[in-house]
């Protein structure tokens, strides 16, 4: 058979997603599912590590839809220079379109690419954003990813924050399942490693599938400190409270908690950005040479 320019398929836009979303969400079961979730989430969390946002709130209706509301600083509404479009409507329509790049909107964020906004938009059959800003509350409708009514402003309203509702697309996903274990445990290291953020998660649709846990807030005012204290729970401790360790450098901040108890395993929790980093990193490597050279020192000093 001939192979030729004319079988090069060019995808453009939210095609590429809808068509191949794994490259995006990594599958299309429920754990693809819960990254649209976490996507969302994920930015209103950059708007609490910018000191922005306190307060987050996850709503899954009975029918299968997700509303994340945050009190952060709202999607910008005015209209993007490259684009032409309001910024709410360039960041979910737009691949690779977001604050995260130059550096002047986050200085640390956990979401890099662009995508996440825009490919949860690209894989959900409606999806409304509504924007507190401006001392407006403003108001945009898509479905698939494709814009189907302009940016309106609504009504006056006080305050700033950004509120999306989505309805996963069956086509895709099938009919929703949504595990609320998985998802309240993924809340919960949020809420440990952003100290005083308020984190909600209140489930309609498992209370409707009659499930007993359907409702969790997470808000630590410890951090990292009460996740260590929270992991050596029914454990014996070495010292009463863990070691904790926070360095700012150069506008890169380290955080570190560490606590000893009588057992012999160990347990290593690492994150950048917030996000988890289940295989480690430079950034446990580093600590843990740095923690070995300490011990090491301290012991050759008192001769041990």
């Amino acid at each position: 058979s001939q192979y030729t320019a004319q079988d090069i398929q060019v995808l453009e836009g939210m095609e590429a997603v809808r068509r191949r979303p794994g490259m995006y969400i990594g599958s299309t079961d429920h754990r693809g599912l819960h990254h649209l979730i976490y996507e969302i989430v994920d930015n209103a969390v950059d708007e609490a590590m910018a000191g922005y946002c306190t307060a987050i709130t996850i709503h899954i209706e009975p029918s299968g839809a997700v509303r994340v509301e945050d009190d952060g600083r709202g999607i910008p509404v005015d209209i993007h220079p490259a684009t032409g479009k309001s910024a709410v409507e360039t960041v979910m329509t737009t691949l690779h379109a977001g604050g995260k790049f130059g550096g002047k909107g986050y200085t640390v964020s956990g979401g890099l690419h662009g995508v996440g906004a825009s490919v949860v938009n690209a894989l959900s059959s409606s999806l409304r954003v509504e924007v507190r800003r401006e001392g407006y509350l403003w108001g945009q409708n898509f479905e698939k990813g494709i814009t189907t009514s302009p940016l309106e402003q609504l009504k006056k309203a006080s305050g700033t924050g950004t509120t999306t509702t989505f309805l996963p697309d069956e086509d895709i996903f099938g009919p929703p399942e949504y595990n609320f274990e998985d998802l309240s445990q993924r809340f919960k290291e949020m809420a440990y490693l952003n100290r005083g953020l308020q984190i909600t998660l209140i489930s309609e649709w498992h209370k409707e599938q009659g499930y007993k846990q359907w409702r969790q807030k997470y808000v630590f005012e410890g951090g990292i400190v009460s996740f260590v204290a929270d992991l050596n729970h029914g454990k014996e401790p070495l010292s009463p409270n863990p070691l904790y360790i926070y360095k700012d450098i150069n506008n890169t901040v380290v955080e570190a908690a560490v606590q000893y108890n009588t057992g012999f395993s160990e347990i290593s929790y690492s994150f950048a950005n917030c996000i988890n980093t289940p295989d480690g990193g430079t950034h446990l490597t580093g600590f843990r040479t740095a923690l070995t050279r300490a011990l090491n020192d301290y012991a050759r000093k008192q001769k041990f």
